[in-house]
C-alpha cells in the first residue's frame, strides 16, 4: 500500500499520483513535483489516501514541496511569456511556409523547455523551424503534433448540446479496460 496525493496540471487534465513524503499536503493546494517533463506546478485534486500497488506507476515520484506565492507568480509569468512565444511561433511558421496550425505554446515550470502544440494534415518537416525557434528563445524546443480532439480540448468551444465541451471543462480522459463492475471504460473526471 502507498500513501499518495492526486495532482492535476491542467484544468481538465489527467490526475497523476505522487508520494507526498513528509509534506503536509491537502486537497486544493498547489505543489511542485518532478515529472517526466521536468519540474512542474500542479494542483492537488485528491487529498492524501492509501492505494494498492496496482493503482500506481512505480517508481512513485515525490512531491518536492508545497508551492509558495512566488511559484504562482512564476506560473503567471510563464503564461505571459507563452503568449509572446505563440506570436513568434506563428510568424516563424509563416516564414518557413509550413502547412501547420499552431494551437498552443507552453513553458515548463522551470523554463527549461518550450512546447509548441500544432495540428497538420500529414507529416511536417519542421527541423529548420526548430533550429530557428531555438535561436530565438535559447532553450530546448519541442514541437508536438496533436489531433483535432486534443485541439478541441485545448481551445475549448461549444458542443452540439449547446454546453461547453466536456473535454475542456471537466472530463479528464477515459480509463482503459473494464471498471469495477466489468462494464467497460469509465469516465474519469
Amino acid at each position: 500500500m502507498y500513501e499518495v496525493v492526486g495532482v492535476r496540471f491542467k484544468k481538465a487534465g489527467k490526475v497523476y499520483y505522487f508520494d507526498p513524503a513528509e509534506h503536509p499536503v491537502a486537497k486544493d493546494q498547489h505543489v511542485i513535483v518532478e515529472t517526466a517533463r521536468g519540474v512542474e506546478y500542479g494542483t492537488v485534486v485528491i487529498g492524501p489516501k492509501t492505494v494498492g500497488e496496482a493503482d500506481v506507476v512505480l517508481p512513485l515520484k515525490r512531491v518536492i514541496r508545497v508551492a509558495a506565492d512566488s511559484d504562482a507568480h512564476a506560473v503567471e509569468e510563464n503564461r505571459n511569456a507563452a503568449k509572446n512565444a505563440f506570436a513568434i511561433g506563428l510568424q516563424k511558421i509563416k516564414d518557413h511556409q509550413l502547412r501547420m496550425k499552431l494551437v498552443d505554446v507552453e513553458y515548463t515550470f522551470d523554463r527549461n523547455k518550450i512546447i509548441f502544440y500544432f495540428t497538420a494534415e500529414g507529416r511536417v518537416d519542421f527541423r529548420e523551424l526548430v533550429k530557428d525557434l531555438a535561436g530565438v528563445f535559447r532553450t530546448r524546443i519541442e514541437l508536438r503534433q496533436i489531433g483535432v480532439r486534443d485541439e478541441a480540448k485545448m481551445l475549448g468551444g461549444i458542443g452540439p448540446c449547446g454546453r461547453v465541451l466536456c473535454c475542456s471543462s471537466w472530463l479528464g480522459g477515459l480509463r482503459a479496460g473494464l471498471d469495477q463492475d466489468g462494464e467497460g471504460p469509465e469516465l474519469v473526471a
